[in-house]
């Protein structure tokens, strides 16, 4: 019986989740993509912005080229 009760209290003395280390790495990997994505979309979002005020500026008469980012 002392047997069964040291291997109960191995099994939940064991440690196999994620350790501090793995989670910097994780969450570091999930800054650089949140950035990446809303680097990407900023772009998109300032050209599509500029776009309109020139479209506004125009007179909507015949719009102007999207520029570059």
């Amino acid at each position: 019986m002392n047997v069964i009760t040291q291997k109960m209290i191995g099994f939940f003395k064991e440690d196999e989740g994620l350790t501090t280390v793995e989670y910097a790495v994780a969450g570091s990997l999930v800054a650089a993509a949140v950035i990446l994505a809303f680097t990407d979309l900023g772009c998109e979002v300032g050209m599509t912005i500029q776009y309109l005020a020139d479209v506004i500026e125009a007179g909507a008469a015949g719009g102007a080229a999207r520029g570059a980012c």
